[in-house]
């Protein structure tokens, strides 16, 4: 079973039937895992286990969702690398996805599993069509998780064409795209200054609401520019901005690419390396 499966099998054997009744520190306990809010140094969460039975102290947050998702990852830890201690740095999964250490990716997806099981959260996107931020934030008060790690789930259900992105003045620092979107769409390294990210990032410059942009906007391909998508972006953790794209349905059909971005051969073909 994948980190992903197993949480949302705990949810099962649980019982629990409503996302209000995720009470993850209830749900930690049950695993024999103790929370415990006190304030660390260099660390957001740390996890120490002897036997069958550990203590998980997590940094207190003003936001909740924080909170909640460390105590997941950290219940992600004791479930799937019991016998190892561990002082983790990220109570967000953002900083994780471009990460090189996999227990750390793995604990991410069991906590995102467990605040956001499928069974819950797919049929409540489903009834919101395409969401935009102010859709996905409500979500987030659904189940009390931080708009962030909503928005990351929302690409890692694989129900839209969507990609979530987040971009500095440095460039590109981490994408989501949904699993189903072609991975021939290269993203741009930069903000393209038509871009309204651009403007929110560098003029604080606030678009109310999802509009459409040409491709060639936010896609390094030569045939961007006969494609429309959807952008909509708000601020980030400081300097930073995050974007929500939704690619228009002739791009999920466009063909193969080749010459766009990093690629690498084998006795297979052609395929692009993820940054």
């Amino acid at each position: 079973m994948t980190p992903g499966e197993r949480a949302e099998a705990r949810i099962a054997e649980l019982g629990i039937s409503d996302p209000r009744d995720i009470d993850v520190d209830a749900i930690a306990f049950d695993a024999r895992m103790l929370v415990e809010y006190e304030a660390l140094e260099g660390c957001e969460a740390m996890l120490v286990g002897a036997g069958d039975r550990a203590i998980a102290t997590i940094r207190p947050s003003s936001v909740r969702g924080r909170e909640r998702f460390s105590v997941g990852h950290e219940l992600g830890h004791w479930e799937l690398h019991r016998g190892k201690s561990f002082a983790c740095r990220a109570d967000d999964p953002d900083r994780n996805l471009t990460s090189d250490k996999p227990r750390e990716r793995e604990a991410d997806e069991y906590s995102a599993h467990l605040l956001m099981p499928a069974v819950f959260f797919g049929p409540a996107v489903k009834a919101l069509g395409k969401p935009g931020f102010k859709e996905l934030d409500g979500l987030s008060n659904d189940y009390e998780t931080s708009l962030l790690a909503t928005a990351i789930r929302l690409a890692d259900i694989d129900t839209l064409p969507v990609i979530v992105a987040c971009y500095s003045a440095q460039g590109l620092k981490w994408s989501k795209p949904a699993k189903h979107v072609p991975r021939r769409w290269w993203l741009r390294s930069r903000l393209d200054d038509d871009s309204f990210a651009h403007g929110l990032l560098t003029a604080g410059t606030r678009v109310a609401s999802a509009r459409k942009q040409p491709g060639e906007v936010w896609f390094e391909n030569d045939d961007a520019e006969n494609y429309e998508v959807t952008e909509e972006c708000i601020p980030g953790k400081a300097g930073e901005v995050l974007v929500l794209l939704y690619l228009s349905s002739p791009m999920l059909d466009a063909r193969f690419d080749p010459n766009v971005g990093i690629r690498r051969y084998n006795e297979s073909g052609s395929y692009t390396k993820r940054r």
